[in-house]
């Protein structure tokens, strides 16, 4: 993170919001690229790599809040449906943004992690997203979350698969299966749950995003397409969590004036 806690502190004031109610992990679904870009009679092409610039600048703004985390759906198990000339563009364009951004990255302090089925990642880009991992792991900012070739169901399956060959070799039993159990077996069970999910595009659907994780997390929907969300967007995304009281499944009074 930048600066000390109470630089971070001051900024986030100066940001009109609460230090106090500050969310820990955000999930941000970044939609619309494509929507973007054909309504200006461009490539979709175009309107990714103006989504990841948007995406640069909400990283560092993440960082300058204080937040403990952010993941990001860069790609999802389905979107392999898609042209073969628009999955080829999305690899090389991920590839060569983590080649252009991990030296930044590292100078920051800003920690690289991955969610998703990586194995089947061009070889190039998996091998250039582990070594940025590495030499992040130690730092001590934001940690940035990339969800690649990630489906929340595709998580909970491969969760399951490694439980039931414990079960089969004996380490666990039946009766070892909880909740949290099933935690540790997702991809990040370090992460603390995402307290807010962004959608941006305006849809009203999870799209199979972090469907375990995101049980009690607060849903922020804007109609902004991601190529034009911008830090000011997400601090309204922010103040409006801060308005929300959170119940978690219990009744909580409120105090009428």
């Amino acid at each position: 993170m930048d600066g000390t806690a109470g630089d971070v502190t001051a900024y986030i004031t100066s940001r009109d919001l609460d230090p106090a109610k500050m969310p820990a992990h955000v999930a941000i679904i970044m939609d619309g690229n494509g929507r973007w870009a054909t309504s200006r009679g461009k490539n979709r092409l175009l309107g990714h790599t103006q989504g990841y610039h948007t995406l640069k600048q909400i990283v560092y703004e993440s960082n300058r809040l204080g937040l403990t985390c952010i993941t990001v759906y860069a790609f999802s198990t389905e979107n392999w449906r898609r042209s073969g000339e628009e999955v080829g563009g999305l690899m090389a364009l991920m590839l060569g943004a983590m080649q252009a951004e991990i030296e930044e990255l590292i100078q920051t302090g800003i920690r690289v992690r991955v969610s998703g089925r990586l194995t089947e990642l061009p070889a190039d880009l998996r091998e250039e997203l582990q070594s940025a991992t590495t030499r992040t792991e130690h730092l001590p900012g934001l940690i940035f979350n990339l969800a690649i070739n990630y489906g929340g169901r595709a998580e909970v399956v491969d969760a399951v698969r490694a439980i039931c060959k414990k079960v089969a070799d004996g380490v666990l039993s039946e009766e070892d299966v909880t909740e949290g159990l099933i935690h540790d077996h997702l991809y990040s069970p370090d992460l603390p749950d995402p307290d807010l999910l962004i959608r941006t595009a305006g849809e009203l659907r999870l799209s199979n995003f972090l469907l375990w994780e995101t049980a009690y997390s607060e849903i922020y929907v804007t109609p902004v397409c991601w190529p034009d969300f911008d830090p000011d967007t997400l601090v309204q995304a922010i103040a409006d969590f801060q308005k929300r009281t959170r119940k978690f499944g219990t009744v909580v009074e409120e105090t009428i004036p």
